[in-house]
């Protein structure tokens, strides 16, 4: 789909150019600048060598990869508005007495988890020896809540503050967290309070069933690959979504008005700045980038898997905002990360 606008024609100029050219095989986006939204689709869910490959449409599934931990903080967010949990929850709270982290003078809380303030390494320490088999195949499979709580019981914290460190064991651990809390499963608890009240309904962790009806193939290079499977991790990248489905979504982070509450609150408060991450204008706020350029506020995430690209971007200064997502694995090259950058770029500032 696509609307006859500006928004849409700069969507096709910078989308398009990634199937065109073979660096992907299925390409989509979704762009607002304004008034002016469209979202887009091109080419074919795997690499058409037979006539029944489908064509990609508007609610063609990618992965989200990272993207997913921007979810997850807003997941966190949405119920520290509803009381259920507090940004300052030591995660000791939420785990069961074994998992408790080691003993440190100050503890990890939940909403150091979400803004990568916890000190936690970029992957839980147990997961690499079970992982490296398949490391570009699907590394996460397999890697079970148990797994999970012994990792996060040999952490042993430093002192406040800590600096920003990347983390996808935090992001894991803190849907982990919140499903905890809530007792229920995280993609049950992600889709009852953020997903279905925001109308994203193609949004999941999918089951095999709706990754072969629904899904895009992933490729490495021109060779397909299968679909990465997060287990207890889920909460740092198992989500897929469609283009339509992420227009609203970035819709909902530029107009958090227009979401219900406890939401509002939500998406409100993951564009606020938390913790400076060095020198200069750039912070991490709850799940996302952010930093000041021209006068101007830009959030951005990326993402990626074995398989597919994603780049998600927004403006609330500008009113702008773009994703680009591609069924191919990250390059050197970040081909789709350049295009979603140029895109982000000419709607914002051009």
């Amino acid at each position: 789909m696509m609307r006859a606008d500006t928004a849409g024609f700069l969507l096709t100029g910078h989308v398009r150019r990634l199937v065109d050219e073979g660096a992907a095989t299925a390409a989509a986006g979704a762009v607002i600048r304004g008034p002016d939204r469209a979202a887009a689709v091109f080419g074919h869910r795997a690499r058409p060598t037979a006539d029944d490959v489908p064509p990609a449409g508007p609610d063609t599934l990618f992965a989200l990869g990272s993207v997913t931990k921007t979810f997850t903080a807003l997941l966190l967010a949405e119920m520290a508005a509803a009381g259920v949990v507090s940004y300052d929850d030591p995660i000791e709270n939420h785990l069961p007495p074994e998992a408790g982290p080691r003993a440190g003078a100050d503890p990890i809380t939940l909403g150091e988890l979400a803004s990568h303030g916890g000190g936690l390494p970029r992957l839980p320490g147990n997961l690499y020896r079970r992982a490296w088999k398949r490391w570009l195949s699907d590394p996460y499979a397999c890697y079970g809540t148990a797994d999970l709580y012994r990792a996060t019981a040999r952490l042993r914290p430093r002192p406040a503050p800590r600096p920003v460190r990347y983390s996808t064991f935090g992001a894991g651990l803190l849907g982990q967290l919140l499903a905890n809390a809530a007792r229920t499963p995280y993609p049950e608890l992600l889709t009852r309070r953020v997903l279905a009240p925001l109308g994203l309904r193609r949004t999941t962790v999918p089951d095999e069933e709706t990754l072969t009806a629904h899904a895009a193939t992933g490729h490495r290079g021109r060779r397909p690959v299968g679909h990465w499977r997060f287990d207890a991790l889920a909460g740092a990248g198992a989500l897929y979504s469609s283009p339509t489905d992420l227009l609203r979504y970035l819709h909902a982070l530029l107009e958090p008005a227009t979401a219900p509450p406890p939401l509002t609150a939500a998406l409100t408060a993951v564009r606020e700045p938390r913790r400076p991450t060095g020198p200069g204008p750039t912070h991490k706020t709850l799940g996302w980038d952010l930093r000041e350029v021209h006068g101007r506020t830009l959030l951005w995430h990326t993402g990626g898997t074995g398989g597919f690209t994603c780049y998600t971007a927004f403006c609330p200064d500008a009113g702008t905002a773009v994703a680009v997502l591609a069924n191919t694995t990250p390059t050197r090259r970040e081909t789709t990360l350049r295009a979603g950058r140029r895109l982000f770029r000419e709607v914002t500032f051009d």
